[in-house]
């Protein structure tokens, strides 16, 4: 991220106050991913989606995130999950370790290209042969008032598409170009242009993707 925007405070202060709104697929994913699957959440947040996966009969569930205080509110909620804190790019987990990760609403917080491969480079490493990944997230919108805020950042942090928003946070949205060639060594199952709620209570384009190792 750009010197002036530290992610990790920024979700630290927040982690109490926000309720995160997009849907987890998980008809699509369980068609994918057995309930036995060693399954992590990256940038899990406080825990909705391991929580959502644990009521559904998966339990052998990991979840990480860079936000210390995601984690704490996450632990207290939704104790049955082995959570880990992120304090550095490379993952606290063994080559070829999990059955599927998650990654969702998280390519949105990583504005820069090389950053975001890094993580799908580290997201392949720990996956099985054949393992699952799902991707969540937001594409670019046309609308005046999300074009207005794009070509005002978009200078600052020399990528299309980033935007701040009031509240201190600095986040991303994507052209369907990108994350096709940012999943490129994946096979593609799933791809499907879809409109989500934000947590701010807007309307985005968005997507979600799962892909095979």
């Amino acid at each position: 991220m750009t010197k002036d925007f530290d992610c990790r405070k920024y979700w630290d202060e927040v982690a109490y106050n926000k309720e995160f709104t997009t849907p987890f697929q998980l008809n699509v994913f369980r068609k994918y991913v057995e309930k036995e699957a060693k399954v992590l959440d990256f940038g899990c947040g406080y825990g909705r989606t391991l929580h959502e996966l644990y009521l559904n009969g998966y339990q052998n569930l990991y979840g990480t995130d860079i936000s210390k205080n995601m984690l704490e509110r996450a632990a207290k909620d939704y104790p049955f999950v082995n959570l880990t804190l992120k304090t550095k790019e490379k993952f606290d987990f063994e080559d070829n370790f999990f059955d599927a990760v998650i990654v969702f609403a998280v390519l949105t917080c990583i504005i820069k290209d090389e950053e975001q491969e890094r993580l799908i480079r580290e997201i392949k490493r720990v996956l099985k042969p054949g393992g699952i990944i799902y991707i969540n997230d937001f594409l670019l919108n046309n609308d005046e008032r999300n074009l207005k805020r794009y070509n005002y950042f978009s200078d600052k942090y020399k990528q299309f598409g980033v935007f701040e928003l009031s509240e201190g946070g600095v986040f991303r949205h994507h052209s369907i170009e990108w994350i096709k060639l940012l999943t490129r060594s994946f096979e593609k199952i799933v791809f499907e242009e879809i409109t989500y709620n934000t947590m701010n209570g807007n309307k985005s384009n968005g997507f979600y993707y799962i892909g095979k190792k």
